[in-house]
């Protein structure tokens, strides 16, 4: 399983990958958690936040996809700034190195107990790898509170922006996620992953080297 980098500049390449990706958000958002409000007649599940600035981390199986996640600029409009903006009390980061994290899935049988798997643990470790590629210092989400503990567990910062909201049935608060090499180093070791995840798109036969 490699962890792939899609953006605007490539998104022609993954035409039908990006098509069954916002499938399986359909799916699993509208369809497993009923967040009904973002049910949509042809079954995908895109919002304003899916546009050119958006960088996607799809996790695919040979060439089947088993999950994905969302990262947007925070410079740009996103969910943080322009929907929850009053859960950041602090006010809500924005800086060229400083992205929103959302969307994070993976498909039904490729799930381990709730935060568990393979599928999962490659799609944290592609989010990590990336951002220590691109130079990005921090993400910022809006999570449910369950995820802190997790967080923890992987080794990775949290640092709250507010307090907790109930937003679709679960208590959710707005954080930041400082990047460090050693939570890189950590989530691996959590999940039993060896080696490097995310792949190269402009070298296709090799996947990146980011140092362990």
């Amino acid at each position: 399983m490699r962890i792939h980098v899609v953006n605007a500049k490539n998104s022609g390449n993954y035409a039908t990958e990006l098509v069954e990706h916002f499938r399986i958000r359909h799916e699993i958002y509208v369809g497993e958690r009923r967040w009904m409000k973002l049910a949509r007649p042809d079954g995908l599940e895109r919002d304003q936040f899916d546009n050119a600035d958006t960088t996607y981390l799809l996790a695919l199986d040979e060439t089947k996809v088993v999950g994905g996640t969302r990262l947007v600029p925070s410079v740009k409009p996103h969910l943080l700034s322009d929907v929850f903006p009053g859960l950041a009390m602090k006010g809500v980061p924005r800086a060229p190195d400083i992205y929103e994290w959302t969307r994070v899935h993976v498909v039904k049988a490729r799930r381990e107990g709730r935060n568990r798997g393979a599928a999962l643990g490659s799609l944290f470790c592609g989010i990590l790898e990336f951002c220590l590629k691109e130079e990005i210092s921090a993400l910022t989400a809006l999570v449910e509170m369950w995820w802190l503990p997790h967080f923890n567990e992987m080794g990775w910062p949290v640092e709250p922006l507010g307090i907790p909201e109930l937003i679709e049935n679960e208590w959710s608060i707005a954080i930041v996620l400082p990047i460090r090499a050693k939570a890189l180093a950590s989530t691996r070791a959590m999940f039993g992953i060896r080696g490097p995840v995310l792949f190269d798109t402009t070298s296709p036969a090799e996947p990146l080297r980011i140092p362990a």
